[in-house]
């Protein structure tokens, strides 16, 4: 009894959680952030649904055009960073930093080589927010993806600026983790934007 009273007397704070499964509260925390993500987007898509589809709307409307080419490139960009990303998780869980490292500062690169461009295409499209329903829908779109790359590159260079200063290891990359669900979150919603705003 005394040594059980002694032992309650040292532990401060709340006790150990305990987790009734295998995700933890950051990663579940995280796929929960991403489906309202998924509904802001889908809300944006019913709007383009309802002014392509539904009215009709020419896409793109004449006489403007929509730079495939340009998106392709960045759609590379932005699919190659991915697995730029899990090269830098899968280095630091085999204890690997300077894979890490070198992954992290890879797609922040090439996030940021992705919003410069895009912010380079719409300099030169030749369209605004003003002329028409098509061009509203392309830039809530294209432009919500962008803020989305954005707020990924934040967190990116949070995350790389920890690792060159050693706050990972081979037990400890909870961060990087977390950081890679949303990025890989990013491309695929990219890719998705990609093929119906552009081919489609």
């Amino acid at each position: 009894m005394a040594a059980a009273h002694a032992e309650h007397l040292e532990h401060h704070g709340p006790p150990a959680p305990h987790y009734s499964s295998r995700v933890t509260p950051g990663v579940l925390g995280m796929f929960l952030f991403i489906a309202s993500e998924i509904m802001l987007f889908g809300s944006f898509f019913t709007a383009y649904f309802f002014v392509r589809v539904v009215n009709g709307t020419p896409w793109p409307t004449p006489p403007y055009h929509l730079p495939v080419y340009v998106a392709f490139i960045n759609t590379c960009i932005l699919v190659t960073s991915s697995f730029s990303m899990h090269w830098g998780l899968q280095s630091i869980k085999r204890g690997n930093v300077w894979g890490l490292r070198a992954g992290l500062l890879l797609t922040f690169l090439m996030g940021l080589s992705f919003l410069i461009t895009q912010a380079i295409e719409y300099s030169r499209i030749g369209f605004n927010t003003t002329n028409g329903a098509f061009a509203t829908i392309f830039f809530c779109l294209t432009g919500l993806h962008g803020v989305h790359v954005f707020v990924g590159l934040s967190i990116l260079g949070f995350m790389t600026i920890r690792a060159f200063r050693g706050h990972f290891s081979a037990e400890e990359h909870h961060g990087v983790e977390i950081g890679g669900i949303y990025w890989h979150f990013v491309d695929v919603m990219w890719i998705v934007v990609y093929l119906t705003v552009y081919i489609l």
